[in-house]
């Protein structure tokens, strides 16, 4: 039980070290590699945002690695919950939200509207000031507000 609670912990964590890496990050020293991101036109089946998907896996791979060595120690247990975020995040940011695979575009239900109307009002900022709604999972109850259909 205590593994499950470790592993769920650092699943909600990732959720605060991802908005705080968002907004202060890539909307901030790491905008380089964040900007492509905020193109309408972006050219190309990859952006250079998706670096964030390696600067992000690599305290998760370490995890899993040393915890491993060591007989599943509490380390793979948070390597665990920050890999089960990252694939979350793949799903839900790159396959639900931005289509990057035309898979699970028929979805529908006021949670899953909510999210999609948070990031579509965070990329109405092209640019790297002035944004909102930086979070994935967990955004601002009035974004799910008249999320009905």
């Amino acid at each position: 039980m205590i593994n499950f609670l470790i592993t769920l912990i650092a699943f909600l964590s990732m959720e605060v070290v991802a908005w705080l890496t968002h907004k202060y990050v890539m909307h901030g020293l790491l905008w380089i590699l964040h900007k492509d991101h905020h193109k309408k036109d972006t050219y190309g089946f990859f952006e250079r945002n998706d670096f964030f998907f390696l600067i992000f896996a690599i305290p998760g791979i370490v995890g899993l690695l040393i915890g491993l060595q060591n007989n599943f120690n509490f380390l793979f247990w948070i390597g665990l919950g920050i890999t089960i975020y990252g694939f979350a995040y793949f799903l839900v940011h790159d396959i639900f939200i931005h289509q990057r695979f035309k898979i699970l575009r028929n979805i529908d239900n006021k949670y899953f509207r909510g999210i999609r109307r948070a990031h579509k009002m965070h990329h109405k900022h092209l640019g790297k000031h002035d944004g909102e709604c930086f979070g994935m999972l967990w955004v601002p109850l009035k974004y799910f507000k008249n999320t009905n259909r």
